[in-house]
């Protein structure tokens, strides 16, 4: 199958310098692009800024910004029977980025803040026989807020963690469907959320 596979945080800039970012390392969704292609899919990886090396026999588009983030997707998803977006956009970015270095010239500064493209709410408007896996990063109310997530962006599994998933190389988080929980994986690597993963999509595929 052809699977397209996002990771990592973007950068929204207010200058050549300062941005907008996130903890994320990336390490999910390389993971999953890696387990994906070492069992013989064709893995296309749409990823931010990370210290991370793009794993062997993967397609690697690297991104900078949320809005960079969705052309690439979009450029990519057509051909996708598999698309897993475990990247972590940047909600907001600066409505007037300004050229070179910003000055300290007061106490206070307020920026203004313009509101990103939604990817994966867009890509599930015209999802069609795609299967479509989401993450939903919850700091309260966990597996509600991911529900609710799942069926207003149209995806067949969403994984839902917490804040403390930044950075590490394990996970705790639960798997979640139109039905409820799917799976709760406890202190994994995320190579193993990685494999299990593919376990649910070849039960997904088989299935239609």
């Amino acid at each position: 199958m052809n699977v397209l596979v996002t990771a990592g945080p973007t950068r929204e800039y207010f200058d050549e310098v300062w941005f907008l970012s996130n903890p994320s390392s990336g390490r999910t969704g390389f993971a999953i692009a890696r387990v994906f292609a070492d069992a013989g899919h064709d893995v296309t990886l749409v990823s931010g800024p990370t210290c991370l090396s793009a794993p062997v026999g993967v397609k690697f588009v690297p991104v900078t910004s949320t809005c960079e983030l969705r052309d690439a997707v979009t450029q990519h998803v057509a051909d996708a029977e598999v698309v897993i977006m475990a990247a972590a956009p940047v909600d907001y970015r600066p409505a007037c980025p300004q050229a070179g270095k910003m000055k300290k010239t007061a106490d206070k500064m307020l920026v203004e803040l313009v509101r990103n493209p939604d990817i994966l709410k867009g890509i599930g408007r015209n999802k069609g026989a795609r299967i479509l896996i989401g993450f939903a990063l919850e700091a309260a109310d966990l597996r509600s807020n991911a529900l609710r997530k799942l069926t207003e962006k149209h995806l067949d599994l969403i994984v839902a963690n917490s804040p403390s998933a930044f950075g590490g190389d394990r996970t705790s988080v639960e798997i979640l469907g139109p039905g409820g929980v799917v799976d709760i994986l406890d202190d994994v690597s995320k190579e193993e959320l990685a494999g299990r993963l593919l376990d649910l999509v070849g039960n997904l595929s088989g299935g239609r």
